[in-house]
């Protein structure tokens, strides 16, 4: 594992971008309430950070930590990093340009644009956005901010860790959604063993699970609902050798799965979540995860970029 992944470097992190994020809430669920008899869940509330996702996080520590040239940012995404990147960008008065694909929803489309960045939307995933990006970046100069697979980047999502260790220190399990593993990376990384770590991904998009298996980062189909934030082309080379390490496992939802999580949390807690960000809630609801009696979870609802309908 790199050096850089360390709980002493998280924490730096977390202390560089804490006056720039929201320490997000934890909320305890009676498992009776979401149909979970017998189980204490307990909800990190990601999608109430600033620009609606974890993603935030990771935009500051690289915009904070690594020189910003006067061409300002580049970033490539499937809609929340972009969010993330543009926000952190306008925050900091610093110029971005952002390129998504075509699948992206308009929610997060039109947030990026909201934030002042410059946006293209073109290709057919996010490996497409993610070549333009490095084209633009080869041209321009601009500072690329790649949404998994850099050390920053990881860092700045394992500040969400520290948060939940001091809110819910006893917890015996945590689920994460994956898409390139930037999440589930820092998470890991900062529990380091001390709490199980279980990734989800949606059955059209099993980056990781795929990679485990071959023993690599492979490529991987990029279905699902959840395509616009947990379909990379594949899981990023820095975080895969954490998660071989501290991720005990992979289990996959499918859509229908994640469209009934994102019922429950509506009927029982009354927020508005993406597919992507109800995708951990949908593998313990879904029976995808089957903890054992009196486990303590704890669910990383990681984003809230979406739209709103009756």
């Amino acid at each position: 594992m790199p050096r850089m992944i360390s709980r002493d470097d998280i924490a730096r992190a977390h202390a560089r971008i804490a006056a720039y994020i929201r320490r997000t809430p934890v909320v305890e669920v009676d498992g009776a309430d979401v149909g979970l008899d017998g189980y204490r869940v307990t909800l990190k509330l990601e999608l109430l950070q600033r620009a609606g996702s974890f993603k935030t996080r990771g935009a500051f520590t690289n915009l904070l930590t690594r020189e910003v040239p006067p061409a300002g940012v580049v970033a490539a995404s499937g809609g929340n990093h972009g969010t993330a990147v543009a926000f952190a960008a306008m925050t900091l008065n610093v110029p971005a340009k952002i390129f998504v694909p075509t699948i992206s929803s308009p929610a997060k489309i039109a947030r990026i644009r909201s934030y002042g960045a410059d946006l293209v939307v073109g290709g057919d995933r996010y490996a497409d956005a993610l070549a333009a990006s490095e084209a633009w970046a080869a041209r321009s100069g601009a500072l690329q901010v790649h949404a998994f697979d850099q050390i920053e980047t990881l860092l700045g999502q394992g500040t969400l860790a520290v948060e939940l260790e001091s809110q819910a220190p006893d917890l015996d399990t945590i689920l994460v959604a994956v898409g390139g593993g930037g999440l589930i990376g820092g998470i890991a990384a900062w529990y380091r063993g001390a709490a199980r770590i279980v990734a989800v991904e949606p059955e059209g998009a099993p980056t990781l699970h795929d990679a485990i298996r071959a023993g690599r980062p492979v490529d991987a189909p990029a279905g699902s609902i959840a395509a616009d934030s947990l379909a990379p082309r594949r899981v990023g080379e820095l975080m895969f050798p954490i998660a071989r390490e501290y991720v005990e496992r992979v289990v996959l939802v499918t859509d229908d799965a994640i469209r009934a999580a994102q019922q429950t949390l509506w009927d029982a807690l009354r927020i508005v979540v993406e597919p992507g960000g109800a995708a951990a809630f949908a593998a313990l609801q879904s029976g995808a995860y089957a903890p054992s009696a009196g486990e303590r979870i704890g669910i990383i609802v990681s984003g809230g970029n979406t739209e709103l309908r009756r």
